[in-house]
């Protein structure tokens, strides 16, 4: 069957039966675009998915290296997890949020007694199905327990979603542009991107050069954020992605988040982790903030809780701020927020990561990542700076200065890599990579955590011939 416009298409013929050509066309007619990302003008299909890898309908391996924005840190088709989602099919998949499972009640204590362990402070944790809609909650945990403060401090550089509220605390313009503002406002602060910071700074001296700089508001009332007379903040908490996520997996010094946590402190400052991304052992630990030595008031999470099957997010927060004399039953709601499906394979995550010791496993995959990264930087002058920690990598593209950013370069990566006509031995892969960083140059590597040594060379072997074809194009 030929399709030549939407008009001509016969709703009897079945959907399988459609080519590529003509699934496009129904796509540009009924689809919109508005939830897609499109990097590229004709986005790949895929039908099949294994372990660190996708497959086009020709059977051409395409090694991914950003797991589905982070959500699949345990590879697709995980045995274990897939197993967990079908025994709770089989069992409870449904129930109205009004009752209880007991999927909810020990996946919501195994994480606040691990944050208790970790941050010496009691909690609770509330659950929501996607990470906007956690971030969302948040928002209104702080907002209640600072009597309706509004305004937030954000970084430069930091996403946290683009649902009303949670676009308004992401730095990207371009997310409300078309919207306007609902309520939060924010103030966005430099983050310590050290690679374009001032010339002469050590990443240590650049993290309390920033410091000092947020540090500067609370100098006057003229400085627009406090009124010493009172000593309030007309602010109410600081979101924070301890690792940059869209941002371009920018790492601060580990001196960072403890020198701005005691201005944030002396100031009755509450401190937002987003663990949306760098969650679930990205980085070598269950939170990333972990590496950083301080303790979030409250830490959202979503993404890879589930490996990326059902949708499931969710909120911790200090047990003053969210214990049900402040927070009582209908504060926040969502049909789906604790859905069997996503609270079981959740369960079943944190189980998984109790067996045996993934941080270590992660932290050393992910130093022998990052050697090779500098391999390439020291053999390819467009690879201008590369960084990682744990499986959380970057590799910034630049011009043939080494600095300048080339986004043009980037998206023809992207492309290329998108081709599936990369050559290691007798066979022919793809990669995916995606797209980060201030000026949209930057490769932010979210390989599978479970990614072998051997995935690993490949993966540099794949980078290096693009960085090769991308000079010679």
């Amino acid at each position: 069957m030929n399709i030549v416009n939407a008009e001509s298409f016969n709703e009897k013929t079945p959907l399988s039966d459609l080519s590529e050509a003509e699934l496009r066309l129904l796509e540009e007619t009924y689809c919109s675009h508005g939830d897609t990302v499109h990097y590229s003008a004709e986005p790949k299909f895929f039908e099949e998915c294994e372990g660190s890898y996708l497959y086009d309908a020709t059977g051409t391996p395409f090694l991914d290296l950003q797991m589905w924005y982070s959500a699949v840190n345990f590879g697709y088709r995980n045995e274990r997890l897939d197993a967990a989602v079908h025994r709770q099919l089989n069992r409870l998949p449904q129930v109205a949020s009004q009752y209880l499972h007991r999927e909810k009640v020990e996946l919501a204590a195994m994480i606040a007694q691990d944050a208790e362990r970790k941050f010496g402070r009691k909690g609770r944790v509330h659950f929501n199905v996607g990470g906007s809609q956690a971030i969302e909650d948040s928002l209104k945990l702080v907002r209640n327990y600072t009597g309706g403060k509004s305004l937030m401090f954000a970084f430069e550089g930091g996403y946290h979603g683009r649902t009303l509220g949670a676009s308004a605390i992401t730095s990207s313009y371009r997310y409300r542009r078309r919207f306007g503002h609902f309520g939060e406002r924010a103030h966005f602060v430099e983050f310590p991107y050290h690679f374009r910071g001032p010339k002469g700074m050590t990443k240590e001296e650049y993290g309390e050069h920033c410091v000092r700089k947020f540090a500067r508001l609370f100098e006057s009332e003229y400085n627009g954020v406090w009124d010493p007379k009172v000593g309030s903040a007309e602010y109410a908490a600081f979101y924070v992605e301890p690792i940059q996520g869209t941002g371009g997996y920018v790492i601060p010094p580990m001196n960072f988040f403890t020198e701005l946590k005691k201005v944030l402190d002396q100031h009755g400052i509450l401190l937002v982790v987003d663990e949306i991304q760098m969650g679930v052992y990205r980085t070598g630990k269950l939170w990333s903030i972990e590496h950083f030595g301080v303790s979030p008031d409250v830490l959202v999470f979503g993404k890879a809780i589930t490996n990326g099957l059902n949708p499931l997010s969710g909120v911790w927060a200090r047990e003053e701020m969210i214990n049900p004399t402040v927070f009582p039953p209908g504060s926040t709601h969502s049909t789906f927020a604790s859905n069997p499906m996503g609270t079981a394979v959740a369960l079943e995550t944190m189980k998984m990561l109790e067996e045996e010791d993934f941080g270590a496993a992660i932290m050393a995959k992910g130093a022998y990542f990052l050697d090779g990264l500098k391999q390439l930087q020291k053999r390819h002058a467009i690879v201008g700076d590369v960084d990682g920690l744990g499986l959380a990598l970057r590799c910034e593209i630049c011009k043939e200065d080494g600095f300048t950013p080339d986004k043009a370069t980037m998206d023809w990566l992207c492309d290329e890599g998108m081709k599936g006509d990369l050559m290691v031995g007798n066979k022919t892969y793809g990669l995916v990579l995606d797209v980060g960083g201030y000026h949209k140059n930057v490769i932010t590597l979210a390989p599978n955590l479970l990614i072998t040594r051997d995935e690993i060379d490949l993966a540099l072997t794949l980078l290096d011939q693009l960085f090769t074809r991308a000079v010679r194009r």
